[in-house]
């Protein structure tokens, strides 16, 4: 069971950035899929999941209106695509499977299998 995070790198204020969440050993459609993100000395932040359904995909609020999560259920995979991207927004990246609920400014997260990280850095 392997999920692999890529399309980090490095991007100027307001550019735009795609990472990718490519799941093997298991199947996309029994699972929610969020992506989390930590900044240098920061806790872990949830940023944003995309049910087993599809169907409303949470953002926080630091993050609602610039990303954008979807999926590929015969690629199984998961996409993030992140526009107007500030130096707030540089973090490692993390993609999980498992379950999200709950709503309102904050959801609750339980989540089963883990990616690597990958590093995105937004330059002023």
């Amino acid at each position: 069971v392997q999920l692999q995070a890529s399309g980090g790198g490095w991007v100027q204020a307001g550019g735009s950035l795609r990472l990718s969440c490519v799941l093997s050993g298991f199947t996309l459609d029994y699972y929610a899929i969020a992506w989390f993100r930590q900044a240098p000395g920061k806790e872990r932040e949830g940023v944003s999941c995309s049910s087993s359904s599809g169907g409303n995909p949470y953002y926080a609020d630091s993050v609602k209106g610039r990303f954008t999560i979807s999926r590929d259920n015969a690629k199984n995979a998961v996409y993030l695509q992140m526009n107007s991207l500030n130096p707030e927004d540089t973090a490692v990246y993390y993609c999980a499977a498992g379950i999200c609920y709950g709503s309102g400014p904050t959801i609750n997260y339980v989540m089963d299998h883990w990616g690597k990280g990958t590093l995105v850095t937004v330059s002023s």
